[in-house]
C-alpha cells in the first residue's frame, strides 16, 4: 500500500484533473484559431465586396486631367481643321489677277494657285486699283487692252501708291511687239509674258525675278 501510494504521489504524479485541463487548453486553442481563421475571412470577403475608392477631389486632382484634356481637344482641332484640303502655308502669298476676260482669270488663278498664290480677281485697272489701296498682294498679272482702266495706266497709278510692300508686276497680254514690252516695262512692270501661257512658263518669269 505504501507503495502504491509513493506511485501516485511525487513530483510525476498526473491526476485526472491536469488531464482535463490539457484538453481544456486544446480546446481553447484550437477555439481561439478558428475565431481568428473566420475574422480574416470576414475582413477578406469586406474588402472584396467594399466599392472602389472615389478619386481625389482636391484642387490639383481634377487640373491635371482637364488641362490633358484641353490639350487633346485643342490638337484634335488643328488636326480636322484642314480635313479634305491642303493646309496654307505660314504667310499666305496673293496673286491679283487683272483681265477683262472671265475665261482668262479662271485659267490665271489655277496657275497661280498651283505656284502657291491665293488668288484675287478683277475685272479691269479701276476695281484692281482699288483692291491694291485695300490690301496691296504680292503678285500682279494684269492685261493690257481693258475697258474702264487699261493695263498701262493701271500699272502706272498702281506703282504711285506709297507701300512698303512693292508687288512683282507682269503683263500678260497679246502685245508681244517690242515698243509694247518697253512701254509696259516704262509703267512699272517687272517682266512681261504672252498669253496664252501655262505654269511652266510663269513659274521661269517668277523664278527670274526672284519670286519662285
Amino acid at each position: 500500500m505504501q507503495n502504491l501510494i509513493k506511485r501516485n504521489s511525487g513530483p510525476n504524479r498526473r491526476t485526472v484533473t491536469d488531464g482535463k485541463t490539457l484538453a481544456e487548453k486544446l480546446a481553447q486553442n484550437e477555439k481561439a484559431l478558428a475565431a481568428a481563421a473566420e475574422e480574416d475571412e470576414a475582413r477578406v470577403a469586406a474588402e472584396t465586396a467594399a466599392p472602389p475608392r472615389p478619386a481625389p477631389t482636391g484642387p490639383s486632382a481634377g487640373s491635371e486631367s482637364d488641362d490633358t484634356a484641353a490639350i487633346v481637344a485643342a490638337a484634335k482641332a488643328m488636326r480636322d481643321r484642314y480635313a479634305g484640303q491642303p493646309a496654307p502655308a505660314a504667310t499666305t502669298k496673293t496673286c491679283l489677277i487683272v483681265d477683262d476676260s472671265r475665261v482668262i482669270r479662271k485659267v490665271s488663278s489655277k496657275i497661280a494657285l498651283s505656284l502657291g498664290y491665293v488668288p484675287i480677281e478683277a475685272e479691269n485697272g479701276e476695281e484692281a486699283l482699288a483692291r491694291c489701296k485695300k490690301s496691296m498682294p504680292d503678285l500682279v498679272l494684269t492685261d493690257w487692252n481693258m475697258p474702264e482702266m487699261d493695263g498701262i495706266t493701271f500699272v502706272t497709278k498702281l506703282r504711285s501708291i506709297p507701300t512698303p510692300k512693292e508687288p512683282v508686276v507682269v503683263f500678260c497680254t497679246s502685245n508681244g511687239e517690242a515698243k509694247d514690252i518697253h512701254d509696259g516695262i516704262a509703267a512699272g512692270a517687272d517682266d512681261y509674258i504672252v498669253k496664252p501661257f501655262d505654269e511652266a512658263a510663269l513659274k521661269a518669269k517668277l523664278e527670274k525675278l526672284g519670286r519662285g
